[in-house]
């Protein structure tokens, strides 16, 4: 399996870049999350000139955030920096609208979003509306402005079968973050072939999941401090998620409930109030506090990180290759070096 590696955007970041594709990743990715970390395209048009076979993608951005010419602009600038090894990653929006206060965008507003940015970076033409006034836009220059020439490869970010479906019918591949159960994987793949075997679109595209990973020494507990700091910002994650989400707490075990109220409580906020965004995603997808480890549950871990010996990790990852999966993308937090290389020694 292949394997990359996703980071929060900022300055700086361009020399994980550069490590990472010394390391051998095919991959290196950043977070779109406004008000939370910094500018995405910035972030990568520094990693576009700091390397030059790594991959670089978004993951991901969403019709909330930008309109599609603007996304487009962006996409195509950063094409030109680094001509067919851009990454568009598409989503509802979940973290940055609920960063914001808001709800996601419909899955509808997903699909045609995908489409007119698909359009507009292979120099096609799409509408665009604003209220009842619509008008036909495109590149009117290009050359040295963008690059619409070398292709850039579009995923979708998923975590359902919808999405799966939109994916399909774009001829897109699939993007998934924490998810590892190679039953939902399996059916991720069949829904996506399907819709695209429908839809005449290509049926072999690459499918990617962000997780975290920490390599079991021998004897060391799985479920100790730093199992959970490796794992613990996704852990976390899913816990914000609930606790933004009540409708989602019925997927939860009675324990991880639990872990939600005490996260509201130690936030300071409820899962009614207007303003917890303000305070719920402290340090989101950064290092976890040493206070918040004990909600990081075994049962997270389990589910959400890659923890495990060499031989159970390896298992593990030749299980989600087999259910869809072409590429592991790791967010590395505590010490972003060691566990890159790490990552990258990992037989898989």
């Amino acid at each position: 399996m292949r394997k990359g590696i996703v980071v929060t955007a900022h300055v700086g970041v361009e020399k994980l870049a550069a490590r990472a594709e010394d390391l051998g990743f095919s991959s290196f990715w950043v977070y779109d999350t406004p008000m939370l970390h910094g500018d995405p395209f910035i972030a990568l048009g520094l990693c576009a000139k700091a390397t030059s076979r790594i991959k670089l993608g978004i993951g991901v951005t969403s019709p909330a955030l930008r309109s599609a010419p603007a996304a487009a602009n962006h996409f195509a600038s950063l094409n030109a920096l680094a001509p067919g090894r851009i990454i568009c990653g598409i989503g509802t929006g979940n973290t940055a609208r609920r960063t914001l206060g808001m709800r996601p965008t419909k899955m509808a507003e997903l699909e045609s979003f995908t489409a007119a940015l698909q359009d507009l970076c292979a120099g096609r033409s799409t509408q665009y509306r604003e209220g009842d006034r619509v008008r036909e836009v495109e590149f009117m220059h290009q050359g040295a402005y963008v690059n619409i020439t070398d292709p850039i490869e579009f995923v979708v970010a998923a975590f359902g079968m919808k999405a799966s479906a939109i994916a399909g019918r774009r001829g897109t591949g699939v993007l998934s973050f924490g998810l590892l159960d190679p039953a939902a994987w399996s059916a991720f793949t069949a829904e996506r072939r399907t819709a695209a075997q429908a839809a005449g679109q290509p049926v072999e595209v690459d499918s990617y999941v962000m997780t975290s990973m920490h390599v079991l020494a021998e004897g060391e507990d799985r479920y100790g401090d730093a199992s959970r700091d490796a794992m613990g910002h996704i852990a976390l994650s899913l816990l914000t998620f609930a606790a933004d989400n009540p409708s989602f707490g019925d997927n939860l075990s009675a324990e991880e409930t639990d872990a939600v109220a005490r996260l509201l409580a130690r936030r300071g906020t409820t899962a009614t109030s207007d303003q917890r965004h303000k305070v719920l995603y402290r340090n989101y997808l950064g290092r976890i506090a040493a206070e918040d480890r004990d909600l990081v549950l075994p049962s997270l871990v389990d589910k959400l990180g890659l923890v495990g010996t060499p031989d159970e990790l390896a298992g593990r990852i030749a299980e989600m290759e087999s259910s869809g999966v072409d590429e592991l993308v790791i967010q590395p937090v505590v010490d972003p070096v060691a566990e890159m290389t790490a990552f990258a020694k990992l037989s898989v």
